[in-house]
C-alpha cells in the first residue's frame, strides 16, 4: 500500500527515537557518532540517510537498515513523482 505523503525519515528518527527516549540532538548525535550538525540537518529534512547513517541508527535504535532504507526511498520517490513528468514518455517496445 502507497503513502499519500510519506514523512521525511528525519521526522521518523525525531517522533519515533529521541523523544520517546527523551534523548536531545546533541546526546543522539554521540551516540550515533555524527556531528550535532549532521544529525540536526537530517531530522530537519534537508538531508536524506546515507547508508552510513543507516548503519549508525539501526545500531543505536534498532529496526533493519533496509527498513531505515526503504523510508528514505519512499520520501525520495514521492518527492521525484511531484516534480518529475513523464506523461510524454512512452515505453520501448521490443522489435
Amino acid at each position: 500500500m502507497r503513502m499519500h505523503n510519506p514523512p521525511h525519515p528525519g521526522e521518523i528518527i525525531r517522533s519515533q527515537c529521541l523523544d520517546p527516549l527523551g534523548l536531545t540532538v546533541t546526546k543522539a548525535a554521540e551516540a550515533l557518532g555524527a556531528t550535532r550538525k549532521t544529525l540536526s540537518t537530517l531530522l530537519n529534512g534537508r538531508a536524506g540517510i546515507s547508508p552510513e547513517m543507516v548503519l549508525r541508527l539501526s545500531k543505536v535504535f534498532g529496526r533493519t537498515p533496509e527498513g531505515w532504507l526503504r523510508l528514505q526511498v519512499r520520501c525520495d520517490l514521492r518527492k521525484a513523482q511531484q516534480s518529475v513528468d513523464v506523461s510524454k514518455l512512452r515505453r520501448i517496445e521490443a522489435a
